[in-house]
């Protein structure tokens, strides 16, 4: 690191100035992995997506965080973080299509002028672990808005009438400025309306939400996430502008995210990353970085700054029987 940046560096921190700091801070990142120090790189990166929390958010800026009657619980959290595009692994037309949904909302005043509005109110589905998280944070990056994160058990009240007060609460919070808004697990009141199983208050729940949805007209995106969208009501799917489906990565991809998450250590001479690739099918990138994970502790731990081929293979196989275990088989 020049002695310019770590300058700089101080000086954003002491005049409390995030932007400033956290780019600086990234610039740093990208310089240590270009000198391949990735240990390092990864260790850094972690600390700043631990520490993007509200607090870095300044108070003038941000509206009262609103809470559940009931138990005083906050319904949402707010974050910012600093990712790319680099930091998630996607398929090229999923990409496509979150990048276009985001040009919409840069070029908003252009699209103004002939009579158009950006997509803002988007449904990610798909199976656990391929990324709808992790994507949401990389939108709230690119984009510049803090990530707004709501917090589902605080929500869902055991008092009648108060869920739907909660999620007024939560629109109403939204309207006030300019965010990324993760509704996740969405199908916890996303259900369809005529199961048998739910009493009529979370009916009524999946009636407001849709209701407020529908008519939300503010400047932030709202993104749902699912992994279950069998159990959505129709009538939820017709308010989303823009539905995208996150599928389990193909062996490109996998060759990618094992790539990724392993190139904090050296590899032996024997690597085999297609192979690798081939050995996972159906892993998702949770799967895959589950097992690298498992691969460089193996080797972090027995005093080795080399990871092997066969700690891999072994973390892989481990995660397969995790993966059976998880689907019943």
């Amino acid at each position: 690191m020049n002695s310019e940046k770590l300058i700089n560096l101080f000086e954003a921190f002491m005049k409390k100035d995030d932007d400033a700091f956290y780019s600086i801070a990234q610039e740093i990142i990208k310089e240590e992995e270009r000198k391949k120090h990735h240990l390092l790189a990864a260790q850094l990166k972690r600390i700043l997506a631990e520490n993007s929390i509200s607090s870095n958010i300044p108070p003038r800026h941000m509206p009262p965080i609103p809470r559940d009657n009931e138990k005083g619980f906050k319904l949402l959290e707010v974050k910012k973080f600093f990712l790319s595009w680099d930091d998630v692994v996607l398929s090229k037309e999923t990409e496509e299509t979150l990048k276009q949904i985001i040009r919409e909302l840069e070029k908003e005043d252009i699209l103004a002028t002939y009579g158009l509005r950006p997509k803002r109110k988007i449904l990610f589905y798909g199976p656990p672990g391929t990324g709808k998280t992790l994507t949401a944070k990389v939108m709230s990056s690119v984009i510049g808005y803090p990530l707004v994160f709501v917090r589902f058990e605080s929500v869902i009240s055991s008092y009648l009438g108060e869920t739907a007060s909660n999620l007024r609460k939560i629109f109403d919070f939204i309207e006030k400025g300019k965010w990324v808004v993760l509704f996740d697990e969405f199908d916890i009141i996303g259900k369809q309306r005529d199961d048998p199983t739910e009493h009529g208050e979370i009916k009524r729940v999946v009636n407001n939400f849709m209701l407020m949805l529908e008519n939300y007209e503010g400047d932030s995106l709202i993104i749902a996430a699912t992994n279950h969208p069998h159990i959505l009501d129709i009538g939820v799917w017709r308010r989303f502008d823009e539905i995208v489906y996150f599928d389990l990565p193909d062996k490109k991809r996998r060759k990618k995210l094992f790539e990724k998450y392993l190139k904090v250590l050296k590899k032996d001479k024997k690597f085999d990353i297609t192979k690798l690739a081939e050995q996972s099918m159906g892993f998702s990138g949770a799967d895959i970085e589950q097992a690298c994970i498992d691969a460089l502790k193996m080797a972090i731990l027995n005093d080795r700054a080399v990871v092997s081929f066969d700690d891999v293979k072994k973390a892989v196989h481990k995660q397969k029987k995790k993966i059976k275990a998880r689907k019943g088989n």
